[in-house]
């Protein structure tokens, strides 16, 4: 593979281990910042959900920036809220800043979560764009596993005040993303956006693209209606069935239940019957899981394609979840039994929807409205994980609540979780198409020719 291909992609990536460090780092502290600050289960709830807020406004203002800046010039601003974030998350004494600080964390990660498999997308060669942009969701499943491992180290380094080391933590990855982001080009396909032709056709031979200057035709077909000044509305007929699937894979991936789970793992291993130090490091073993499985998915999604690890980890999910459920039903306190089951679920989850979601949102959608369309998944998602990290702990929480219905709660919640992986299966066998091993053109020509 090009060495400059895949550091390019490698550090771009790095996005996605803040992306993921970030939304899992908060499952350590969560149960102190409660404490800190005496909150109810509905103020909890809010709290630890509005980085994922964030995220939603961050989904959904990405694309204009990135059109018109560059992807990897917005990456770098970026770097500088996740920087600003993990040190003000940690420091401040005040509810309403943290509120704040972690708002402007989830700006990054909703934003990145756009930018950064848009970017590894544009430019990689067709027959390996499914495993570099896996190196995103890589990134995300390391950087879970290592905000897993850091809370369980800080926890037991430091007794007075853990939970803001917990967070401070993030600076260092922050930093580097910052200065590496220096030392990656352009994307080829924004600088053809911007009539910069001359410098996309070098990137791409740089890149290892094998025919850069046919490739570069086919880019500025794509793009020519935009280039003349018309602006295409991603909200029209023809586009319909890519945001159809846009919709439907990131609501799924979000009702598989899994940022409820890396959220409130230690919370949920509390539940079944484990001490808070048990708690932690099984929330490690839920971290290992999720990144080895990924990368098992990383090496095979460009063979079986995007559709068929979906159906395995579909059936998979729903059965490990349903465990889950029933574990719960018979209010049963063996915490061992649900970090089996919880691993199992990780594991399925890792290999289909954690690898797949943003490499097929970044192929499905048309040059013109990527950007549009790559926020519009990322918005999805983000509002979907905003509403179910908000109301799961009130589902379960503990204003009031006796053990038996809080072991009731989470059986709810799972049994929707575990219901909702029987819909994504039949929307996989009747509507998903395959797109592995098609470039982004051809792929525009048959979804938006098939379904306009």
């Amino acid at each position: 593979m090009n060495k400059k291909l895949l550091s390019a992609a490698i550090i771009s990536a790095l996005g996605g281990l803040l992306f993921g460090f970030d939304t899992a780092v908060i499952s350590g502290a969560e149960q102190a910042i409660k404490e800190v600050w005496s909150l109810s289960d509905k103020s909890h709830g809010f709290t630890i959900s509005i980085a994922l807020i964030g995220t939603i406004f961050g989904a959904l203002f990405a694309g204009k920036p990135g059109d018109k800046y560059g992807r990897r010039n917005v990456l770098i601003v970026l770097a500088l809220f996740y920087t600003v974030s993990a040190i003000g998350s940690g420091l401040t004494h005040n509810w309403y800043g943290f509120l704040f600080y972690r708002f402007l964390g989830g700006l990054g990660v909703g934003a990145s979560s756009v930018l950064g498999p848009m970017y590894i997308s544009e430019i990689s060669p067709a027959r390996m764009r499914g495993r570099l942009v896996a190196f995103f969701q890589f990134n995300v499943v390391f950087g879970i596993f290592l905000a897993f491992l850091s809370n369980f180290i800080v926890n037991n380094l430091i007794d007075v005040d853990a939970w803001r080391w917990m967070l401070l933590v993030e600076t260092i990855p922050a930093g580097l993303f910052l200065i590496l982001l220096f030392f990656i080009p352009q994307s080829p396909r924004w600088l053809v956006k911007v009539n910069r032709d001359e410098e996309a056709r070098v990137i791409l031979k740089m890149m290892g693209s094998k025919n850069p200057e046919n490739e570069l035709v086919e880019i500025e077909k794509s793009l020519e209606k935009e280039k003349k000044g018309k602006h295409e509305h991603l909200f029209s007929r023809k586009y319909s069935f890519p945001i159809l699937l846009a919709f439907l894979v990131a609501t799924f991936n979000q009702f598989t239940g899994i940022n409820a789970i890396l959220y409130y793992a230690p919370r949920i291993f509390e539940l079944a019957g484990l001490a808070k130090d048990s708690a932690l490091i099984q929330a490690c073993t839920i971290g290992f899981t999720n990144m080895i499985f990924t990368i098992i998915a990383m090496f095979t999604i460009d063979r079986f394609g995007r559709k068929t690890l979906l159906m395995i980890g579909s059936v998979g999910m729903f059965v490990f979840l349903s465990l889950v459920a029933l574990n719960f039903y018979q209010n049963n306190q063996d915490g061992y039994s649900i970090l089996i089951y919880l691993v199992g679920y990780c594991a399925f989850f890792a290999f289909s929807q954690g690898a797949v979601i943003w490499v097929f949102i970044s192929e499905v959608f048309p040059n013109a409205v990527r950007a549009k369309g790559q926020s519009l998944g990322s918005l999805t998602h983000w509002a979907w994980a905003a509403v179910i990290t908000w109301l799961f702990p009130i589902i379960v929480g503990s204003d009031n609540k006796e053990a038996f219905e809080m072991t009731t709660g989470g059986a709810v919640a799972f049994t929707v979780f575990a219901f909702a992986m029987i819909l994504q299966l039949i929307f996989v066998l009747k509507l998903m198409p395959e797109t592995k091993g098609k470039s982004l053109e051809e792929l525009e020509k048959e979804l938006i020719k098939e379904h306009s």
